[in-house]
């Protein structure tokens, strides 16, 4: 009987330390999972491009174009405005795109869902930063960035994957989830991928540190979406987004309203605003296409 107690004492605490271990902030969210539980990324993630590699030149030739995003005012703006890691900003940003303000009080199982759901994005990137290590763009370069306070904190610490890109295209892929709209999916997905665009016209990442924190973010989902306590939140937060938003018709309009604004996000190739009349080689979402 003694030694029957002392196991089940054993496993208690167990499982409470690993409880602690995937405890997150988000703020006061709960992870799904320890960093022990999710998979090595650095054994998923093919390695970044070497530096002077022909892969490399594609990190190059995006650096540039980041820079010249920078004469957009507006642009640049965003991509200030989108380096502020926070639960706040993905709310602020994607609010307006599912027609619901997300609110602890007002929508309490979204809000929930989204805490632990962001809570547990930095156990799925930092291992693979620390272990990656790669130089930031502007250290590279020995540059200024458009967030220029944060250069000392961040110029020793790993770019590969983006962290911020995890952690904003995680969350648009969680209210894509709830609203269970394409319209909303659409929307939101564009805005997410603008995160992380922002990283690479803010200075902070190379493209091909985005570009790997999305599949990192995409794949964690993945990991949660199988989740038990994520499988039951999820189910409450639809029922809550479709009690207070999911019928309305205002969502179908913002909605398209959001889709139309960034789709008119064109640029020329030297980084000035272009238009639906423009002709030739533009910059389109981050790519080159031509308009003819």
């Amino acid at each position: 009987m003694k030694q029957t107690r002392l196991w089940m004492m054993a496993a208690i605490l167990t499982i409470c330390g690993q409880s602690l271990q995937a405890a997150g902030d988000e703020v006061n969210g709960h992870a799904y999972f320890t960093k022990a539980q999710l998979p090595d990324m650095t054994k998923i993630l093919p390695p970044f491009p070497a530096f002077e590699s022909a892969r490399f030149v594609a990190d190059q030739s995006q650096h540039l174009w980041g820079k010249l995003m920078r004469q957009d005012e507006a642009r640049a703006a965003q991509a200030k405005s989108d380096a502020v890691y926070s639960m706040q900003t993905a709310i602020d940003a994607y609010s307006p795109l599912i027609g619901l303000e997300i609110t602890k009080d007002g929508t309490p199982a979204i809000y929930a869902v989204l805490q632990d759901v962001l809570a547990s994005c930095d156990s799925i990137y930092s291992g693979a930063k620390a272990k990656f290590g790669r130089q930031r763009p502007y250290a590279y370069y020995d540059e200024g960035t458009l967030i220029p306070e944060k250069e000392e904190k961040h110029r020793n610490e790993g770019s590969y994957p983006s962290g911020h890109t995890v952690f904003f295209w995680t969350s648009a892929l969680l209210l894509s989830d709830i609203s269970q709209s394409n319209e909303a999916m659409e929307a939101l997905l564009s805005r997410g991928y603008e995160f992380g665009q922002s990283r690479v016209i803010a200075g902070y990442h190379w493209q091909s540190d985005v570009d790997a924190g999305r599949m990192a973010g995409s794949i964690l989902y993945q990991l949660i979406r199988s989740h038990e306590r994520f499988i039951e939140q999820l189910a409450q937060a639809r029922a809550e987004y479709k009690e207070k938003a999911g019928g309305s018709t205002d969502v179908a309009s913002a909605t398209r309203s959001a889709q139309q604004e960034s789709s008119a996000r064109i640029y020329r190739i030297d980084g000035t605003p272009a238009d639906d009349t423009s002709k030739g080689v533009v910059i389109a979402n981050g790519k080159k296409v031509i308009v003819k």
